[in-house]
């Protein structure tokens, strides 16, 4: 497990116990990591409007000794998250030869991240995002990079029961077209990962603006789309290897998908029917 989510967990666990004005501080310095690992206590206190005593009764409270260990936490945190994939192979190279072997340490965190996912997640913030789906006029599926194939998944998934889900920017489509078309009763989900893409922090951005909701799937509050989102979800996505983990974040949208259909009524089980019975009938899958 990484220790940028080893602090959002510390975070989590005293979050209900903190104080309005450690809730506040609690809250900035999770959002704005880079600034503290950058920053003096001062100039994080001036930007904040935190005062510097705050500051250091949060860090005892969430159990380092001082402020400059959390601003450690911080700075290591920022450091991971801002290594090149070529940076990573390297790592990885580097730790071929350790007694545990990769398949085991990558299962593990695995494990950790969907773990984490479970005991970390806002259930109130899922329940909302799911009835704002399913209230959604229409709903816009954008990824890039990595992220392109996990939402392609889910539009697999959802157009067995729904016509209007759409994925925006693929196959030659235009990102701005599917943008132009949204409006305030659409929703658009948004999944990035660092190294975040550019069109996907402006997509966001755009159909804020527009006054449609949104939903953005990241792995750390330092992503440039969260201060955009409607219903934002900061994924666990650790790993060994040279790129991010999706396991968490397919096991989060996964569970969207299920929850609206369990709430769903019966003209999504007659579409299913409908989409099964064209599937047969098309020699889709295999039949022995």
């Amino acid at each position: 497990m990484n220790r940028s989510n080893r602090l959002q967990e510390r975070v989590a666990g005293n979050y209900a116990d903190l104080s309005v004005k450690l809730r506040a501080a609690a809250d900035y310095v999770l959002a704005n990591e880079m600034d503290v690992a950058a920053r003096s206590l001062r100039a994080i206190s001036a930007a904040s409007g935190v005062s510097p005593a705050t500051l250091s009764r949060l860090a005892r409270v969430l159990g380092f000794e001082t402020y400059e260990e959390l601003r450690e936490l911080c700075r290591d945190s920022v450091g991971e998250r801002s290594q090149s994939l070529s940076q990573r192979v390297q790592r990885l190279q580097d730790d071929s030869d350790e007694a545990v072997p990769i398949y085991d340490r990558q299962a593990a965190a695995c494990i950790s991240n969907i773990t984490t996912l479970v005991d970390t997640l806002d259930k109130d913030r899922l329940q909302k995002t799911v009835n704002a789906l399913a209230e959604a006029k229409s709903v816009v599926l954008f990824g890039a990079f990595g992220s392109t194939g996990i939402v392609e998944y889910m539009a697999y998934l959802t157009n067995y029961f729904s016509t209007t889900w759409t994925l925006a920017g693929r196959m030659g489509a235009s990102l701005g077209a599917s943008l132009a078309a949204m409006g305030p009763d659409d929703v658009l989900l948004v999944v990035t990962k660092t190294p975040y893409a550019a069109r996907a922090v402006r997509a966001v951005e755009a159909a804020q603006q527009i006054g449609a909701r949104t939903i953005v799937i990241s792995d750390s509050h330092a992503c440039p789309a969260i201060k955009f989102a409607t219903f934002p979800f900061i994924v666990p996505s650790d790993s060994p290897q040279f790129f991010s983990s999706y396991a968490a974040t397919l096991t989060l949208m996964e569970s969207m998908v299920a929850m609206l259909v369990a709430q769903s009524g019966e003209g999504t089980n007659e579409r299913i029917r409908e989409v099964e019975r064209h599937n047969q009938r098309l020699g889709d899958f295999w039949v022995d």
